[in-house]
């Protein structure tokens, strides 16, 4: 049986557990209004009493619980590497917005955090001579080639939440993340 997401579980727990998708159940939890900094639920609570604490009741808790237990069901790709079709739409709006409409997506890692790496983002006009490129949804995305294999299986997706908006990351290779799912180490 396939484990899931309990109410008795700790939300370091749920991280540790799932660090392949701490990415996306962090910002499930955020947007649920679960999150672990600068609030009153801490990654050592419980998602019951973490919620609980926030005025939440037993209905929003099963709801929260049903969403994160979807996430942990989604199936990978691990033969490539791909981009939301939201997470598209809003990367044409802000190339449009630079004039770079036609550019790829750098998609990368570097050295950072509590964990040991974080991804980032950035414009990329052509692809590097260590670049290998994946073309996902009509946009090519440029790896250097010494993190492709790590990468593999990677999500870009787009989201707009009450703690902001912006293009998340979710790698099944992760095999650790920090309490508040930024930084991951393999």
């Amino acid at each position: 049986m396939e484990q899931q997401i309990t109410r008795d579980m700790t939300i370091d727990d749920i991280f540790t557990r799932f660090p392949g998708k701490a990415q996306k159940l962090a910002q499930e939890m955020t947007n649920s209004g679960l999150h672990c900094v600068g609030c009153s639920a801490s990654t050592w609570e419980t998602v019951e009493a973490g919620m609980y604490s926030h005025g939440m009741e037993d209905e929003q808790i099963d709801n929260l619980l049903g969403k994160l237990n979807t996430i942990l069901a989604e199936k990978v790709d691990l033969a490539t590497i791909s981009i939301t079709e939201k997470a598209v739409q809003k990367y044409n709006e802000i190339l449009k917005e630079e004039g770079k409409i036609g550019w790829g997506m750098r998609l990368g890692e570097r050295a950072a955090g509590c964990s040991g790496f974080e991804f980032f983002l950035d414009f990329s006009e052509k692809p590097k001579l260590d670049d290998i490129t994946i073309q996902s949804n009509g946009i090519a995305l440029h790896i250097q080639q010494k993190s492709a294999d790590r990468m593999m299986g990677s999500v870009v997706d787009y989201v707009d939440g009450l703690q902001g908006a912006g293009f998340k990351i979710s790698n099944p290779n992760v095999k650790s993340s920090c309490g508040c799912g930024n930084s991951y180490g393999y």
